[in-house]
């Protein structure tokens, strides 16, 4: 006669993932052992999971031979699909030209192979090759890759390591204008919820400077506008903070930036200002510091003031150089591990 031999352990097991496990097939089988493990007839177990009776024997046997984990395993793999023969044409086709939706990838996949398919086979078919979708991201179209390579191989590594090396400062300085406005996001929810959107812009504006090494900021606040003299605001209060060694500040190619002003007063105050090369925002390091503010304090999240959204803005800025949680996460956010545009290039 057939017994199930199962475990206490097993038992309850069982009884979880008849109820919370995501496959239906994976929870009818944890039914049926859990309730044949309740001493329940084969009959009275299939009818209660909703099998055959004779599925319940087979449960019973795969159990036998291999555990729970042997009902969570199927042998079943079905017949080759018609694209089987294409697949080579077909991925590398989708490589070059990724299609926006199946229905779009049904009409490519005729045009290659001839082949008519309903929106489910390709669909299914493009998961079996491993594609899935995925957000796209973008990037500035006149960036030059190969300049940003050079400016990172022979200006921005050697400044690392000296700075690694205590022979100097290396900062990364940027503005950011953080507005008060709705910044939709992702969040684990039984339903959609939608986030209230404040009436207005208000806006606080940061120039920041972040220290490579400490992984500190030193930042400048105001509500009206960054320019030349906020610039040059910011180069005073770095060289008063930081005397005895050269400062490197490693910044973009605002207009304000560039002037006569700015470059005669850095070089007073034994500063030397690396420009990036044109559109290389992913090359300067405190553009993660403002994505983090923004995914953490904007993110999801609704003020109803001008004077609360403010405050977390500071506080976000004080969290970053006293906080131990957000110095913990910034120092796996900010290393020395950078992309060029030349690797997110599809075509």
């Amino acid at each position: 006669m057939l017994t199930l031999n199962i475990s206490e352990a097993d038992i309850a097991l069982a009884n979880y993932e008849r109820i919370h496990n995501p496959l239906q097939a994976i929870r009818k089988r944890m039914d049926a052992i859990y309730w044949s493990s309740q001493g329940h007839s084969r009959q009275s177990v299939a009818r209660r999971s909703c099998v055959h009776r004779n599925s319940v024997k087979n449960y019973i046997k795969l159990y036998n031979r291999g555990g729970l984990e042997a009902l969570k395993t199927f042998q079943y793999k079905g017949g080759d699909s018609v694209l089987s023969k294409h697949r080579i044409t077909v991925e590398a086709f989708f490589r070059e030209h990724p299609p926006r939706k199946a229905k779009e990838a049904a009409a490519m996949i005729k045009d290659l192979t001839g082949e008519e398919l309903h929106v489910d086979q390709v669909r299914r078919f493009m998961h079996k090759i491993g594609m899935k979708p995925l957000k796209t991201g973008h990037i500035p179209g006149k960036a030059d890759p190969a300049e940003q390579q050079h400016f990172l191989d022979h200006t921005l590594k050697p400044l690392i390591k000296m700075a690694q090396d205590g022979q100097g400062y290396l900062f990364f300085m940027d503005a950011a204008h953080f507005v008060l406005m709705p910044f939709v996001g992702i969040l684990w929810c039984f339903k959609r919820i939608f986030i209230k959107a404040g009436s207005g812009r208000n806006r606080i504006n940061v120039l920041g400077a972040l220290n490579f090494v400490n992984r500190k900021m030193e930042t400048i606040v105001n509500t009206d506008y960054i320019n030349a003299d906020t610039i040059a605001e910011m180069l005073k209060k770095l060289a008063r903070k930081f005397p005895n060694k050269p400062i490197y500040l490693v910044l973009d190619n605002a207009r304000y930036q560039h002037c006569n002003y700015i470059k005669d007063l850095a070089s007073s105050l034994n500063i030397e200002l690396v420009f990036l090369p044109p559109y290389s925002p992913n090359l300067n390091l405190i553009e993660r510091v403002w994505r983090y503010i923004k995914k953490d304090v904007l993110g999801t999240r609704y003020y109803e003031c001008a004077q609360k959204f403010h405050q977390a803005i500071k506080q976000a800025l004080t969290d970053i150089n006293q906080n131990p949680k957000t110095k913990m996460e910034l120092k796996s956010l900010i290393t020395p591990n950078f992309q060029t545009f030349a690797q997110n290039l599809s075509q």
